[in-house]
């Protein structure tokens, strides 16, 4: 699958920017030219990967290169007024080898929360290919003002794409970790996750060929229907040095299953590894029989890819969803150290994040009106209580 990729604020800047450092570090070629905008000058000179070249400074007239402060009605407002600056960034972009477009966000700051869905509706109007989202929920301490904007930029980002793919911070910090590590160690995540999805099928270099080929077509047919979507991922590794996994499954030796016992393991491991990657901890926790569609993706050394484990995996995620539009293939890496499972579940609406995100974003609302109205009142008793001898300058 070939995306063109697209960094709005601060967050999905850096997202793009491991994105970058992904594809070099596997030889991939997914992402095209990829692009990261901003209105904060600092936030882009702090990109290791994304060519300077591809950096976006928009805003300049309004907030000089500062940012907007965490407020997303004024991040929309200048993606409104800038989005030329944008689009001349995207001209670079050879449109007719992209698949897809994909604009990755944190929904809880002022610029990437406001931009992205404004930079989604304009994609949506000028280009033919699909335009998906990848929007970072906030965690529930980094506090109301934050959890507000990601209520409402959620909203309108799902409305404007065509998917919204989410990753919810509130699900993956640790306890006691610092802020840096946390967000170091969610961006790996995303990057583990969302790249080998999005790799699957992934040829140059690799005269491996699957034996059922996940394509960009699957991948865009599971996303289409608009709405929201998580991933889960689930890896074990490949030793081949003292009867690791590798020798277990496949006797070892880089030529598969060498009897009908090994190949039952085999059979077996993988359908264990779905059921591990749906099971365990996905992008956005959510209740799986809410999914309409899904696909999952089992990738590593092409001796231990059975597709008859795929097969039983991929009827283990039609029984957990009820659903019978799952899709699924692997993915031979030749020179992997692991086997991995990746399951993409699409169009789920049974997520108790969602609705707790939108109570705490409308108490966030009330306690905001309520100290308005305190300060204004405040203000007045401070400037008017025993002071009614005294006349105003003018």
């Amino acid at each position: 699958m070939k995306v063109a990729l697209i960094g709005f604020g601060q967050a999905g800047g850096k997202i793009v920017d491991e994105f970058v450092d992904y594809e070099r570090r596997t030889g991939l070629d997914i992402f095209s030219a990829p692009i990261a905008v901003n209105t904060a000058k600092t936030d882009l000179r702090g990109l290791e990967n994304v060519p300077v070249d591809n950096r976006v400074l928009i805003g300049q007239a309004r907030v000089k290169g500062h940012g907007v402060g965490a407020d997303n009605e004024l991040g929309a407002e200048i993606a409104e007024q800038d989005i030329g600056e944008v689009q001349s960034a995207l001209d670079t972009i050879p449109v007719h080898e992209v698949d897809a477009f994909l604009i990755v966000a944190g929904l809880g700051g002022g610029t990437g929360s406001g931009g992205a869905p404004v930079l989604a509706k304009h994609l949506k109007r000028i280009y033919t290919e699909p335009v998906f989202g990848l929007g970072v929920l906030p965690a529930a301490d980094e506090g109301g003002i934050y959890t507000l904007n990601a209520a409402r930029s959620f909203q309108t980002f799902v409305r404007e794409t065509d998917n919204v793919l989410v990753f919810d911070n509130d699900a993956w910090r640790q306890t006691g970790e610092s802020m840096a590590g946390g967000y170091d160690q969610i961006n790996s995540e995303i990057v583990r996750r969302f790249g080998m999805l999005f790799a699957a099928g992934e040829t140059v270099g690799n005269e491996q060929v699957a034996e059922s080929v996940v394509d960009s077509s699957e991948i865009i047919n599971t996303l289409a229907g608009g709405g929201v979507s998580t991933v889960g991922y689930a890896s074990e590794t490949v030793d081949r040095s003292d009867g690791g996994l590798l020798s277990r499954v496949g006797g070892g030796s880089d030529e598969g299953p060498v009897d009908d016992m090994a190949e039952a393991n085999t059979t077996n491991r993988i359908t264990s590894l779905v059921r591990k990657a749906a099971l365990g901890r996905l992008t956005l926790p959510c209740d799986l029989s809410g999914t309409e569609r899904s696909l999952l993706v089992v990738g590593g050394p092409p001796g231990f890819l059975n597709r008859k484990g795929i097969e039983r995996g991929r009827s283990w995620v039609e029984e957990e969803t009820g659903s019978m539009e799952v899709r699924g293939g692997d993915y031979p890496i030749p020179e992997s150290d692991t086997v991995a499972s990746a399951v993409l579940f699409s169009g789920v609406h049974k997520v108790p994040r969602i609705k707790e995100l939108q109570q705490v974003a409308i108490e966030a609302r009330e306690n905001i009106d309520q100290l308005q109205a305190q300060r204004e009142d405040n203000l007045d008793k401070l400037l008017n209580e025993g002071a009614e001898e005294i006349a105003p300058l003018y």
